[in-house]
């Protein structure tokens, strides 16, 4: 058959279209399949997760990884059934995830340790903590930054890569808590005395746990004041309110006892004194007589 003045080949031609048609239904075919597979595998996979009581957020995430991966891995599979190299296609997507990971290697770290936030759990929200210069309450935790709002009510946001490099501490970890409350009394008060007045005023308090007993003891000789620190047990939600309430009534019962609460005082001792005073009522004299 000619056309145009070329010669077509129609058998030749016909048997290249279905050869051409078949392998695109078979990519086609190959995407389709692979595509359910790869949602039921996602599907399976966020039950594992969710299960082993990962947190929902990261879950989630990381099935849309995983499902994006096997889609790549599906489109590849199916473009190489058509005829295309997809070894070309391998490196200029390699390249481009080298080159996306380098610009946001800051974020990719924030986001690595977001994960272990939420997996390893060394907080939740609602937890009172402190992270580095900050104290307040987890209000959010994300996969790059975790919220804490201050006792003064300020938002701050702590890069999630800082807190796993910085020391934190989870003051409501525990469901119990220990208040210590020093007090400073003067060297010439009794200090047995004070010490029964913070112990009665302890074990009358409501929210002050029996076991472990509150303990007094004297912890330091300082140079202005005998210190007394009370050790006293109660639950984390009663820590703040039984911390000021003990506060205040020491000092009433304290006062009440006349027994005072240093201030900071030097003694100060002039080497030559006498001497000096002793010739400064000589010259006085001096001068009386000669007046």
């Amino acid at each position: 058959m000619e056309f145009l003045g070329f010669t077509i080949d129609v058998a030749t031609l016909t048997s290249s279209a279905i050869s051409v048609a078949v392998k695109v239904a078979l990519a086609l075919l190959i995407f389709v399949i692979g595509r359910w597979l790869a949602k039921k595998a996602v599907k399976v996979v966020h039950g594992l997760m969710l299960r082993s009581r990962l947190d929902d957020t990261v879950a989630n995430f990381l099935g849309r990884i995983i499902y994006g991966m096997l889609l790549v891995i599906v489109a590849l599979a199916a473009l190489s059934k058509v005829g295309v190299q997809t070894t070309s296609v391998v490196a200029i997507l390699g390249g481009a995830a080298v080159a996306i990971g380098l610009s946001l290697k800051d974020q990719l770290s924030n986001f690595a340790a977001g994960i272990m936030i939420v997996t390893f759990r060394p907080f939740v929200r609602g937890d009172y903590v402190q992270i580095s210069s900050h104290t307040g309450t987890i209000t959010e935790i994300t996969l790059v930054n975790t919220h804490l709002t201050t006792i003064n009510n300020h938002d701050v946001i702590i890069p999630n890569s800082s807190i796993t490099t910085s020391a934190v501490i989870n003051y409501t970890a525990l469901p119990n808590r220990r208040v210590d409350i020093t007090i400073r009394i003067g060297y010439d008060a009794e200090i047995k005395v004070a010490k029964d007045i913070m112990l009665k005023l302890a074990h009358d308090n409501e929210m002050a746990f029996t076991d472990p007993a509150p303990i007094v003891r004297v912890t330091n000789l300082g140079e202005n004041s005998v210190d007394l620190t009370l050790n006293v047990w109660t639950t984390n939600g009663d820590w703040w309110s039984m911390q000021c309430d003990l506060l205040e009534q020491f000092k009433y019962a304290l006062d009440d006892k006349k027994i005072d609460i240093p201030f900071p005082q030097r003694s100060v001792h002039v080497k030559g004194l006498d001497q000096m005073i002793n010739q400064m009522d000589q010259a006085q004299k001096l001068t009386m007589k000669k007046d």
